[in-house]
């Protein structure tokens, strides 16, 4: 049986030493009412921070200025994909957000206090987030 793999992206957005997080609808088939950072898989052959830049536009509506990457999983997901999931640093310049459909509610969360609400999925990435901007 041949696996299928696919790229994804999330990006860790500071405003003001905040964190954006965004809920998942209750009927998400992946991860139902689960608090996340933006992003999603990226198309075959699309350039992972171009793709980040979309996801965040189609969930957010916000415009992002990707960093850096900082963190690199490897997982099956639930539906059989062997997936690498990118983390990036992003900045944005202004907090007006239009959500889609698949999330129902975001905050930004202090920095010191984003494992009170992040999925704890997303424990790895997260401490290396705070790990490179603790003494920013």
């Amino acid at each position: 049986m041949t696996m299928h793999s696919a790229v994804a992206v999330k990006g860790f957005i500071i405003n003001n030493k905040k964190i954006l997080l965004i809920k998942r609808a209750k009927n998400d088939i992946h991860a139902p009412a689960v608090w996340e950072v933006p992003g999603g898989r990226i198309e075959t052959g699309e350039n992972p921070i171009d793709g980040l830049v979309r996801e965040v536009k189609e969930e957010t509506g916000l415009n992002i200025n990707v960093k850096r990457p900082f963190a690199v999983e490897n997982f099956v997901s639930d539906d059989g994909f062997a997936i690498t999931m990118i983390h990036f640093i992003c900045e944005v310049n202004k907090e007006e957000i239009k959500l889609s459909e698949e999330h129902t509610d975001f905050y930004w969360v202090e920095q010191d206090k984003i494992f009170e609400k992040i999925n704890p999925y997303f424990k790895y990435a997260t401490e290396e987030f705070l790990k490179l901007t603790k003494s920013k």
